[in-house]
């Protein structure tokens, strides 16, 4: 299988190759900073479109626990007229899954939208994304990982509210699944978010810690995902806006020197220069091979000369107990907390 390594350099060449990309669709990729535009709450006996941005599915029983994950939680189903297509790595042609996306919008009978997984190649489709399409018909669109490339650009280009949280071959473990009702299934004020609380077994917490790199509050616009697939978009129409934000980042099985060059990257690029706050959620499976500097060291030298408040540790993304973070919403970073406060709902009645 493809690393994320090179799929993500083939992605950025894809991207910048692709003829006229900022016109297909019939929209115009330029960015809409307004008020967040809030898709409708979910709400059990909806009807929601499951699709694959990305990677195809190996076994065709990984769909059908998808499904039945999606029905558990109260919810009719309906899959991607692609779902089962394979193109090598990917759940058919680019344009297919884009028009799996693009119907699932249009649908008046679908609701909201749940990635069926990342994995590699979300990119590949945001040429073909009708944006202003999804713009006039705002639904819950959910995903993480891969679907970053997804999160963003829709975020960005229409001004809907995107939310980076679990996707249908999720376990929706209880944490995970109190912070999806919270923040999809609630227009009560998202309030608090925070890490699971510690297991009464623990003296002290040893898991899902925080780590405070600066101190301090600030509040602006939530934005950020994967590292891997922002820094695959530098540089393309889709490339990530940090300005007055609070920047989230993580990422899975990438080695630390590959993390040092993507976040230094996203420096070079002037990303951290005029964020409100920065946080790091973990580098899951990220082995050390050989001299190197640790994750901390390397997230002081980028985030500490931003000067603003910042921490490490926060549990989103490929972890099993995860947040659901809504793309687009304004929120305050507590940095000595570790918390993310968010005074208003993500969604409407």
């Amino acid at each position: 299988m493809m690393n994320r390594r090179a799929f993500a350099k083939l992605s950025s060449l894809a991207l910048l190759a692709a003829p006229a990309a900022h016109t297909i669709g019939q929209t115009s990729v330029k960015s809409v900073r307004s008020a967040p535009l809030r898709p409708r709450k979910l709400s059990p006996g909806d009807t929601v479109g499951m699709v694959l941005p990305a990677s195809m599915s190996f076994e065709a029983d990984e769909i059908a626990l998808a499904r039945e994950t999606l029905e558990a939680l109260g919810m009719k189903v309906v899959l991607g007229k692609h779902a089962y297509d394979r193109y090598g790595y990917l759940a058919g042609k680019d344009r297919d899954r884009a028009a799996d996306i693009n119907a699932m919008f249009a649908s008046p009978d679908i609701d909201g939208i749940f990635a069926f997984s990342g994995g590699w190649g979300a990119p590949r489709v945001l040429p073909y994304i009708d944006y202003e399409l999804i713009r006039r018909n705002p639904k819950v669109f959910i995903g993480f990982s891969d679907i970053t490339a997804l999160l963003t650009a829709i975020n960005q280009k229409t001004g809907l509210v995107t939310f980076h949280g679990p996707v249908a071959h999720s376990s929706f473990e209880p944490f995970t699944l109190e912070s999806f009702k919270r923040v999809v299934m609630s227009s009560q004020s998202i309030g608090t978010l925070s890490n699971p609380p510690k297991p009464e077994e623990q003296l002290v917490r040893r898991d899902y810690r925080i780590v405070t790199l600066t101190g301090g509050k600030a509040t602006g616009t939530i934005v950020g995902g994967n590292l891997s697939l922002i820094a695959a978009t530098m540089g393309t129409p889709y490339e990530i806006e940090t300005e007055g934000s609070i920047f989230f980042i993580e990422d899975v099985r990438e080695e630390l020197y590959r993390v040092d060059r993507m976040l230094t990257q996203l420096w070079l690029a002037g990303k951290f220069d005029r964020v409100k706050g920065l946080v790091f959620g973990r580098c899951t499976d990220c082995p050390v091979k050989g001299p190197s500097l640790s994750l901390e060291e390397i997230l002081r030298e980028r985030f500490l000369p931003s000067g603003v408040p910042a921490i490490s540790g926060f549990a989103f993304g490929h972890i099993e107990k995860k947040l659901t973070i809504p793309i687009g919403m304004q929120a305050t970073l507590d940095a000595d907390a570790g918390t993310l406060e968010i005074a208003m709902s993500a969604v409407t009645d």
